[in-house]
């Protein structure tokens, strides 16, 4: 179905999409189904436009583990949304179809294995959906998420949100962690090569060579005190003029807010966003062709009152409105 034959439909009120149970007249927020905003389950639709996919893994972690417990906890966090975006203007389940794909079964004792079983479980998913939005997990994730993009829409500009680079070659050794992803998935050829950026890069680094070598990888970097100096609207212009008009794949890496607005993440950053900052900076970027994106990293045993859960999930609703507003 078209975008015009959608908004006639939603026009008319009968647009054929299930969404979640109505929280006013139906059922209180805190009950009802624990998928993904109580959005149907993909089993219960024909297709989907955008599938919610949990991760839960966590293997790849080099400092606090407990991101395997993310994909729940962002869940969790979900039932608080309400259907109406106010920063875009746009309500994402009366345009699309979205649904919940549940959690993919991986391995937790062999990273290779599971990199392998989160791709095939994309793959298959890729036959019920057109988008994936992935809630991680560590970010080793995003490799076999990015292979998975790369079969459908060819090599896609990277918008990289997060705290350090994730472009090393290898950590103690091990070539697949949660430090790794860009890396490998520069050398396979799935990213549009100096199309890619990172944001909120800061604090430290093992060395200055790791920019060093970042920078050949095809990355641009705009760092926190870049935006805090030049503010949101100037780095988004940097981004779009980074990304032209290539498909966008969005990665957040939940440690790119600050551990204030952040706690629970595993490799925690002090200096970084705020809540608002990023928002503000995704709403920028809502014209993009964005076609998967992942939020990852959350790690709900560091967390208080929900405090990143919650986080990540209004930010999982912010990439679902910006998929509306570009569809």
């Amino acid at each position: 179905m078209s975008s015009v034959e959608k908004d006639e439909l939603a026009e008319s009120g009968d647009t054929g999409i299930v969404g979640p149970p109505d929280s006013i007249r139906q059922l209180p927020r805190f009950a009802g189904p624990s998928t993904f905003a109580r959005l149907p389950r993909l089993d219960e639709v024909s297709r989907a436009d955008v599938a919610i996919f949990g991760v839960p893994f966590d293997a790849g972690t080099t400092y606090r583990p407990g991101a395997r417990f993310g994909p729940e906890a962002i869940r969790a966090g979900s039932k608080l949304l309400r259907p109406y975006h106010l920063g875009l203007e746009i309500e994402p389940w009366s345009r699309l179809q979205i649904a919940d794909a549940g959690d993919a079964g991986v391995t937790p004792f062999d990273i290779a294995e599971a990199v392998s079983q989160i791709e095939s479980a994309a793959q298959r998913l890729y036959r019920s959906a057109d988008r994936i939005i992935t809630l991680g997990g560590d970010h080793t994730v995003a490799l076999p998420m990015l292979r998975a993009a790369h079969r459908h829409h060819g090599p896609v500009a990277l918008i990289h949100f997060d705290a350090h680079l994730d472009t090393w070659d290898n950590m103690f050794g091990a070539r697949l962690t949660h430090g790794t992803p860009f890396r490998r998935a520069t050398e396979e050829r799935l990213l549009a090569v100096n199309h890619c950026a990172h944001v909120g890069i800061r604090h430290t680094t093992p060395a200055a060579k790791d920019l060093e070598d970042d920078r050949e990888l095809g990355f641009a970097t705009i760092s926190t005190l870049d935006v805090a100096r030049r503010g949101i609207e100037h780095a988004a212009d940097r981004l779009r003029e980074r990304v032209a008009d290539r498909p966008v794949y969005i990665s957040i890496d939940i440690d790119v807010l600050d551990p204030a607005h952040a706690p629970a993440t595993g490799t925690p950053e002090p200096g970084g966003l705020s809540t608002r900052e990023l928002q503000l900076l995704l709403y920028s970027l809502a014209d993009l062709d964005i076609v998967g994106a992942d939020v990852v990293e959350v790690s709900p045993a560091y967390d208080h009152a929900q405090i990143t859960a919650l986080a990540a999930a209004g930010l999982t609703f912010d990439l679902l409105a910006m998929v509306a507003r570009g569809r």
